[in-house]
C-alpha cells in the first residue's frame, strides 16, 4: 500500500525505475533491516525552489520515502483526533482552500458581514521547519506512543537530518519535502495550537504550517496576544515569531492568507501566486511537449490550477490560462 501510494506521479522518474526493478528483493530487504533494527535512514539530495520565497528542500532516497509513506498512514490515525479543526495543513479534508474559507467566514461572522469593525492578527514563525528541536519533538511523540520500536524508528529518522540552526548540544530541524516532516511539524504545532484555545481562549484562530491568525473586534485585545505567545514559543518549543511579519489589520483593508488577498466583497489571487502559478503551468506545458508527462497528468495540473482559481474573482486570468493551454482540454 505504501509503495502504491508513493508511486503516484512519480512511476516514470528514474530513481523510482530502478527501485521497482528489483522492487520485491527491496522491500523484503526494508523489512529485514526493520526488524533487526538495522536499518539506517540514507542522506538527502538537496536542491532549492523559489515557491515563491527561496526554499531549501531535502530529498530522501527511495527506499525512505517508501518507509515514510507507511510511517504516515499508521501514525496520522494516532495524531490526527489531537489536532483542532482549524489546523489546515497537510491533512486529508483540509487544506489552503478550507483555510480561507474557514478564515473569511470567522471575519464575515465577527464583523457581522463588515458592518462592524474587526482586527486580524497575522505571524508566521521564523525558519520553522529548521528551527523544530528534536529534543522537544521526540518527548512530544513519546506521549502518545509507548511502542519501544516505533519510538527508535522515529529517532532514526528524526536524528537523521539536522539544520543549521542545530548546535553542538541541540539538534534541530526537520527536512521540507519528507512525509514524516508534515506529520512532525503538525505535531509539533498542535502543542501551540492548544495553547492558543485553552490557554488563551482564543475563539478564532486558524493555522497553515507556521502562518497563523487570530481574528477579534478588538485590536488592543490582539496585540495584547503577542507577548504571551511569543513567551510560550520561546520557552516551550524553541521557536520565535518572525519580526517582520507579525501585523494587526482591520479586516477591510483586505488580508494576505495562503495566497489570496481577502477583501469585504471579494478575493484576489495574490500576485507572487499567480506567477508561481504561471510558472508552474509553462513547466508543465514543456515537459507535456517533451513526452516527459502524459496528457493525464497535464490536465490534471491545469484543472487544478483552475479550480483555484474559482474561489477568487479571477475569471480574466482564467480565461487567459484556458486560452493558452487548450490543447491540454481538448480530448484526442
Amino acid at each position: 500500500m505504501a509503495w502504491e501510494e508513493f508511486k503516484i506521479g512519480k512511476s516514470r522518474k528514474p530513481d523510482v525505475l530502478e527501485f521497482e526493478n528489483k522492487l520485491e528483493p527491496n522491500i523484503f530487504q526494508l523489512q529485514r533491516d526493520l526488524m533487526s533494527k538495522k536499518y539506517k535512514h540514507g542522506p538527502c539530495s538537496d536542491f532549492y525552489i523559489f515557491d515563491p520565497k527561496r526554499r531549501h528542500i531535502h530529498k530522501a532516497s527511495v527506499r525512505d520515502r517508501v518507509l515514510h509513506h507507511a510511517i504516515y498512514n499508521i501514525l496520522s490515525s494516532v495524531f490526527e483526533p489531537t489536532f483542532i479543526s482549524h489546523s489546515f495543513s497537510c491533512r486529508i479534508g483540509k487544506g489552503n482552500i478550507k483555510g480561507i474559507i474557514t478564515v473569511e467566514n470567522i471575519i464575515r461572522k465577527v464583523s457581522r458581514n463588515y458592518t462592524r469593525q474587526c482586527h486580524i492578527l497575522k505571524c508566521d514563525i521564523k525558519k520553522f521547519f529548521d528551527s523544530i528541536d528534536h529534543s522537544i519533538l521526540k518527548i512530544i511523540l513519546k506521549r502518545k506512543i509507548k511502542d519501544r520500536d516505533t519510538l527508535w524508528l522515529l529517532e532514526e529518522i528524526i536524528e537523521s537530518f539536522a539544520s543549521g540552526q542545530s548546535n553542538l548540544f541541540d539538534k534541530k530541524g526537520v527536512p521540507i519535502g519528507n512525509l514524516t516532516s508534515q506529520l512532525f511539524a503538525n505535531t509539533y504545532m498542535n502543542e501551540f495550537d492548544q495553547f492558543i484555545k485553552k490557554g488563551l481562549k482564543v475563539e478564532h484562530y486558524a493555522r497553515y504550517t507556521d502562518d497563523f491568525v487570530i481574528i477579534a473586534k478588538d485590536r488592543e485585545y490582539l496585540a495584547k496576544l503577542i507577548g504571551s505567545i511569543q513567551k510560550f514559543l520561546k520557552e516551550k518549543l524553541e521557536l520565535e515569531l518572525h519580526p517582520d511579519k507579525v501585523e494587526i489589520f482591520r479586516c477591510n483593508q483586505g488580508i494576505d492568507f495562503l495566497g489570496f488577498v481577502m477583501f469585504p466583497h471579494h478575493k484576489l489571487v495574490r500576485k507572487r501566486t499567480v506567477k508561481r502559478m504561471l510558472r508552474k503551468l509553462k513547466e508543465t506545458a514543456e515537459k507535456f511537449q517533451k513526452g516527459l508527462i502524459s496528457e493525464k497528468k497535464a490536465k490534471a495540473s491545469l484543472n487544478s490550477y483552475l479550480g483555484l482559481l474559482t474561489h477568487a474573482n479571477a475569471k480574466k486570468l482564467s480565461e487567459e490560462i484556458i486560452n493558452k493551454y487548450w490543447f491540454w482540454l481538448n480530448d484526442k
